[in-house]
């Protein structure tokens, strides 16, 4: 017979583990939503400076979240060690953990430096930058490349304080280096004269600042609180971060180029066609930022949680997921009739968007429980599961973009490979949870 308060007492602990998830994904939320401020606010200065400048930012944009985004493993990977090590009572692996993140974050900041300053105009090339547009783009290049190292460092940063449960640090840090930017970019842009140029600057100085907070704080002003012991770690100690790496690189390149063939696709079909997809994608990932705080807090909670503990945090947080997902939906679906107007006032373009926005509001809850699972087997550090899933579902959803132009399918066939892509990591990632593959 179940006691009287049980009830009452599963209630408390529900609410106390609600108020766990939104202590962490709330700041999480803040801290995603701060970090594209600094392209944001980039774009809005530069854009007063004409198109080309404009354009050669663009191209930058591009190359810079192509040679970056393979390092997010120096978050993800970071933040559920850490948390495992924390859960176990190991303080000397937690303390060690992020001398060797910040480590190989150096080593490969470094690494990408250099490249970026080789390979500058090949890869200007490849992207199409000639003409009028080389030699402003070439110039903002060579100088936001300097940032490389900072910003694997401020990734790195972010990893070591989520693994500790503490997304506020993250914020507060990702907030204050878009002040600097926010403060330098019309100074130097415009007060100086220096163009495109300043807006580079701006940027760098910006981003070292912040990886100059976060090494401060974790080397110095926390380092009694964190356990970090200072000392030079040798290669081997980096091999797990390394391994989890590569795992994660292979997930990441796979889901990149699912959406990049998504778009080559959709370029195919003409302007109006590409550019509606593109107003597509962009409120996808917008709406896919909201969701990915969720899987912030799982990486850290199940990471530090045993395995019954994990199994309760899971299920709450696909709770969330589903009413997440759904809120989302829903007020999507009302927002509908205005949504395409914020982008475009050509009739052709507003009618292909509006086509295309049953997809993204439908999708919500699928993509919430996705994110979520996702962020769960992270924590669990899965990585090889996680690396082999979305290879399947990546081949899945590009089967079918490859047969969109032979067959006619228009750009509904583009968006129903997305959801083929979802669907396909919703059943694999469901399939191994319900089997019980979390720690």
């Amino acid at each position: 017979m179940t006691p009287p308060n049980a009830a009452h007492d599963d209630d408390r602990g529900q609410g106390a583990l609600d108020r766990r998830i939104l202590a962490l994904a709330l700041p999480a939320l803040g801290a995603l939503a701060a970090d594209p401020l600094v392209s944001i606010v980039d774009t809005a200065f530069v854009g007063r400076l004409g198109v080309v400048p404009l354009a050669a930012l663009g191209v930058n944009a591009s190359i810079f979240s192509l040679a970056f985004v393979v390092f997010n493993f120096l978050a993800y990977g970071t933040t559920p060690m850490i948390a495992r090590a924390i859960a176990r009572g190991d303080r000397t692996r937690a303390g060690d953990l992020p001398v060797q993140a910040i480590a190989l974050a150096l080593i490969a900041g470094v690494g990408a430096l250099i490249a970026l300053q080789l390979g500058a105009e090949v890869a200007l090339t490849a992207m199409g930058a000639d003409g009028e547009l080389k030699e402003p783009a070439l110039t903002y290049l060579r100088i936001r490349a300097l940032a490389g190292p900072a910003v694997l460092l401020i990734t790195a940063g972010h990893g070591v304080f989520r693994g500790w449960q503490d997304t506020r640090t993250p914020l507060i840090v990702t907030l204050g280096l878009n002040a600097v930017n926010l403060v330098l970019d019309p100074l130097l842009i415009f007060g100086l004269g220096w163009g495109l140029a300043g807006a580079a600057v701006a940027t760098v100085v910006a981003q070292w600042a912040g990886a100059a907070v976060f090494c401060w704080l974790i080397l110095v002003r926390r380092r009694e609180q964190l356990g970090v012991r200072l000392h030079r770690p040798r290669l081997r100690d980096l091999a797990p971060l390394v391994r989890v790496g590569g795992a994660l690189l292979v997930r990441t390149l796979s889901l990149i180029a699912t959406l990049t063939l998504a778009t080559a696709t959709a370029t195919r079909l003409g302007v109006r066609a590409v550019a509606a997809h593109q107003v597509a994608m962009q409120l996808w990932l917008l709406l896919a930022l909201v969701v990915d705080a969720l899987a912030v807090a799982a990486q850290a909670m199940v990471g530090g949680a045993d395995r019954g503990e994990a199994r309760r945090i899971a299920r709450r947080l696909l709770v969330w997921a589903a009413i997440v997902g759904l809120v989302l939906a829903a007020l999507f679906a009302v927002a509908r009739p205005w949504l395409p107007l914020l982008f475009t006032d050509d009739p052709a373009a507003l009618q292909r968007v509006d086509d295309l926005l049953p997809f993204i509001i439908w999708m919500q809850p699928l993509n919430a429980l996705v994110f979520v699972w996702d962020g769960i087997f992270m924590g669990a550090e899965d990585f090889r599961y996680l690396a082999i899933q979305m290879v399947v579902s990546g081949a899945i959803a590009a089967a079918l973009l490859l047969l969109v132009v032979p067959l006619g399918w228009g750009l509904s066939g583009v968006w129903w490979a997305i959801v083929a892509l979802m669907a396909t990591r919703a059943v694999t990632l469901g399939a191994r949870y319900a089997r019980g593959r979390v720690p």
